[in-house]
């Protein structure tokens, strides 16, 4: 990662964190009075193939001790009530300002992936993974919609860990390898546009 664009990183972080703080309590208290402990849950992700670190966000569902994976349908069940609008408004990803303080990610690149995926797809991953994972990215401003109605039919982890691999897997890492080929402050400040504004008001 470029001198300049840590920065940037840094100094989105410290404004999001003096910006953000009260809506950061605000969203705490609410998980904490309806839904209880734990307040956030900490996945593991990779930074790089070899650098693994906790990406956190703000509790949507009942904790399992089993959960492993991607969410598909097979997991809609213990999404909490609140945590649905949460998920919706995005707002769940609030603590990744803590990840974007420290380093763990940028504001935009490929998202993290899961530990499982870099170790299975070991060459695909050191491409990508060149890049610093991102808050947001190419796949997320262009794949999510189509990712998550991929998932939501899916019953079972086995179905859901199938359809991932076959068809959204290989999608999102041809974005993520196109991000890396074209990337810039341009495209960067086009991506973070697409991630934050309300759809309405892009479209005005």
């Amino acid at each position: 990662m470029s001198a300049g664009k840590r920065s940037v990183d840094l100094l989105m972080a410290l404004a999001g964190g003096v910006l953000l703080w009260p809506l950061l309590l605000v969203v705490a208290l609410a998980v904490w009075l309806c839904d209880g402990r734990p307040v956030l849950f900490g996945s593991e992700r990779m930074r790089t193939p070899e650098h693994p670190f906790i990406l956190w966000k703000f509790r949507t569902m009942t904790p399992d001790a089993h959960d492993h994976g991607v969410s598909g349908g097979d997991k809609a069940g213990r999404i909490t009530r609140l945590g649905r609008r949460l998920r919706r408004s995005r707002l769940d990803e609030l603590p990744q300002l803590w990840n974007l303080l420290r380093g763990d990610i940028s504001v935009v690149g490929p998202r993290p992936p899961l530990r499982r995926y870099v170790e299975a797809y070991p060459q695909l991953y050191a491409r990508i993974l060149r890049c610093r994972p991102g808050l947001t990215g190419l796949a997320t401003v262009l794949f999510h919609r189509r990712e998550a109605a991929l998932l939501a039919p899916c019953r079972s982890p086995e179905e859901t860990e199938r359809i991932y691999r076959t068809r959204c897997l290989p999608v999102k890492a041809r974005l993520d390898l196109r991000y890396a080929a074209r990337r810039g402050l341009g495209l960067d400040l086009l991506i973070v546009a697409r991630t934050f504004l309300p759809a309405r008001r892009r479209r005005e």
